[in-house]
């Protein structure tokens, strides 16, 4: 024990006893010894000294540390963010969120095996097998009538080329239940099916007599207190009309504002009206709601009831095209597509493109058919891998169509 009061440890010397210096004294000379067997002679204190620090709260050096101020208060700030970043998580935002969603192939079955039917069956005339695919496309949309999307939907969305965010205003311009959401959506489906199978059966060359039923005059246009609810269109400019493709295509030789003298029945009288005619994309409009009814030579039924929107027709209207021909015009390939179809043939623009591209391509399709006035949100964003070509026709895309069919789709027109 040294005069101090603490323990000395003496390592153990490695050859016998320590050596003695000239003077007399001891030598510790560390030299001789493993570097391990040596401690500091103050790193045990004396039994009695470590008993009467523990009685004045023990050896500052053993004791555990007090917590500071700074980590209490970094621990309650990390449980604030903690705390307000959950919640915030779980919060509902006003944004509306669109996915890819399913495909579906036109030319195939819908169902289980045991019940299934075919997307696109049609009665009444002859048929012929297809190989490949015609996939139409969708789009998932969270938010909006019935749903809320969660902070962390939208940062996801922010960050993913599949996904688009949006203010729900600019996706749902008019507040409505998610009921009437659905209703609007089938409605327009059934809609779209029936503009498609017009165009079709008139591009394969089949009549389609229509009965063509004013419902209402918009205001302000040239129709506006002329036509009555319920006159029947039978004529324009003395030409009789016999369908609702040839009503559009003789307004396709108008010029905007000119006048035209429409020929209707009014209680079964015939009576001729002179309209100013409007401008609509480029073409003059009557500014008259019709409600058309078709007398369709071939019956065909499409089985979607899932699915709602117009956005399909382009995809309906070939699928009956390949269904009805004996030219095998896809020869194995898988193409998908989107694009409203109008019954004189015209592909119209649609949402979601971004979408229903990545869709196409998560379920195998080589080739995509885009509305022309799609384009410019098309272009640098098309999926790797994934064929995007332009049209603007029912005709444009069935030539599309056959082109890919036959190998040559790489001289086909491409957004730009």
């Amino acid at each position: 024990m040294t005069d101090d009061g603490a323990w000395h440890r003496v390592p153990p010397f490695a050859h016998g006893a320590p050596p003695i210096g000239d003077d007399g004294a001891v030598s510790f000379d560390r030299s001789h010894q493993p570097a391990e067997l040596y401690w500091h002679a103050q790193a045990y204190p004396a039994p009695e000294d470590l008993a009467g620090r523990e009685a004045h709260g023990g050896d500052p050096r053993l004791r555990r540390g007090a917590t500071s101020p700074r980590a209490v208060t970094l621990v309650v700030s990390l449980l604030a963010t903690a705390v307000i970043a959950a919640v915030l998580l779980v919060l509902p935002t006003p944004y509306a969120v669109r996915t890819p969603g399913p495909t579906e192939d036109t030319l195939g079955a819908r169902g289980q095996s045991a019940t299934e039917m075919p997307l696109i069956e049609i009665a009444g005339a002859e048929t012929f097998p297809a190989s490949g695919e015609l996939r139409l496309t969708t789009v998932s949309v969270y938010g909006g009538p019935g749903g809320d999307v969660l902070i962390g939907d939208v940062l996801w969305g922010w960050t993913s080329p599949e996904r688009s965010v949006q203010p729900v205003e600019l996706v749902f311009p008019e507040p409505v239940t998610q009921e009437e959401q659905q209703e609007q959506g089938q409605a327009q489906m059934i809609s779209s099916q029936e503009s498609a199978t017009v165009a079709a059966l008139t591009a394969l060359g089949y009549e389609v007599p229509t009965t063509m039923t004013v419902v209402a005059a918009a205001q302000g246009t040239g129709a506006d207190g002329m036509v009555d609810p319920d006159d029947v269109i039978v004529a324009i400019d003395g030409e009789p009309l016999e369908s609702y493709p040839e009503l559009l295509t003789a307004l396709d030789a108008v010029t905007p504002g000119e006048d035209v003298v429409l020929g209707v029945e009014r209680a079964g009288e015939p009576v001729d009206l002179t309209i100013t005619t409007g401008e609509g994309d480029g073409r003059a409009l009557l500014g008259v709601l019709i409600d058309p009814v078709y007398d369709f030579p071939v019956d065909v039924t499409i089985r979607i009831e899932d699915i709602g929107g117009p956005s399909a027709g382009t995809m309906f209207a070939l699928g009956i095209i390949d269904l009805m021909t004996p030219q095998d015009e896809l020869g194995g390939a898988v193409v998908a597509g989107t694009g409203t179809m109008d019954v004189d043939g015209r592909v119209g623009p649609i949402g979601g493109i971004g979408q229903k591209m990545y869709g196409a391509q998560r379920d195998g399709a080589e080739w995509f058919l885009a509305p022309a006035d799609n384009c410019p949100e098309v272009v640098g964003h098309e999926p790797e891998g994934l064929e995007v070509v332009s049209v603007g026709t029912l005709a444009e895309a069935r030539t599309a169509m056959e082109a890919i069919g036959a190998g040559e789709g790489h001289d086909l027109p491409r957004c730009s």
